[in-house]
């Protein structure tokens, strides 16, 4: 359960550069980035590479403002599909295994049952070709305050999906702050979807900024996740309050559970 710095929230004021840099330095083994797409695959390799980093995760381009992805929006698959293949190009490149596959949100006049269908089409087609590349596309359910009209909102929504698409190629990614701030029971809302997971993030459920591992529904998922076999990323996804490396205190507290948990 190595921990993964998000590069996109962490260090902020930094160019990406000085963040891969600070993240080795603060002994991260392995970094997310929600927006690869504005650095050349290459040149983010080679700062992978210059500071012992392995890319841990990505995202599907989002589209236009608003719409956080585009795998359920009909009559954008192509633009999905394209999405996908430069995902899975940048992974390639990158040696990143894991790519959150953006579901998108529902459009005023939309069906739920329409895009419900072109979600399930879309993933069916992009699982073979994530599957080819040694990729595995993850869904995540985003809280309904700060996503408002995601496609699901809640971790067995996105499970009920994963499930339906029945491809190995396709698993869950669950957030602890994002089932938080849907007020579920942390520890009680990973175990009805574990056996789907396969990337875990967290954030504390107020403002979104450091975790607090000793807090007890925080602590009890993490020991669930251990004891289950999770050897995956736990990716730090969350705002700091201040200094980035003066904020990682957390990081004791979080060794002594999961090493409690053994």
């Amino acid at each position: 359960m190595k921990l993964a710095a998000n590069l996109s929230l962490l260090y902020p004021g930094l160019p990406l550069p000085e963040k891969a840099a600070a993240a080795a330095r603060d002994g991260f083994a392995g970094v997310e980035l929600l927006d690869p797409y504005t650095v050349g695959d290459a040149d983010l390799h080679a700062l992978l590479l210059k500071h012992g980093l392995t890319l841990a995760l990505i995202n599907t381009p989002m589209g236009a403002p608003g719409e956080k992805g585009l795998a359920c929006l009909p009559g954008r698959e192509r633009e999905f599909m394209a999405g996908v293949s430069r995902a899975l190009h940048a992974c390639t490149a990158t040696g990143c295994r894991i790519v959150h596959a953006m579901a998108g949100t529902l459009p005023k006049d939309g069906s739920q049952n329409a895009c419900r269908e072109t979600l399930l089409a879309n993933l069916r087609q992009a699982a073979p070709m994530a599957a080819e590349a040694g990729v595995t596309l993850t869904l995540e359910a985003l809280n309904r305050h700060d996503a408002p009209g995601y496609f699901y909102h809640l971790p067995t929504e996105a499970a009920e999906i994963v499930a339906a698409v029945d491809h190995p190629a396709v698993r869950l990614q669950f957030d602890f702050y994002h089932a938080q701030r849907e007020q579920l029971e942390v520890d009680r809302a990973l175990q009805q979807v574990l056996a789907w997971v396969h990337h875990v993030q967290f954030a504390h459920p107020e403002q979104r900024q450091e975790p607090d591992p000793s807090d007890p529904p925080v602590a009890a998922a993490l020991r669930t996740l251990r004891r289950a076999g999770y050897t995956g990323w736990v990716g730090c996804e969350y705002r700091p309050k201040g200094d980035t490396t003066a904020g990682l205190g957390w990081r004791d507290a979080y060794q002594a559970v999961i090493t409690d948990a053994v």
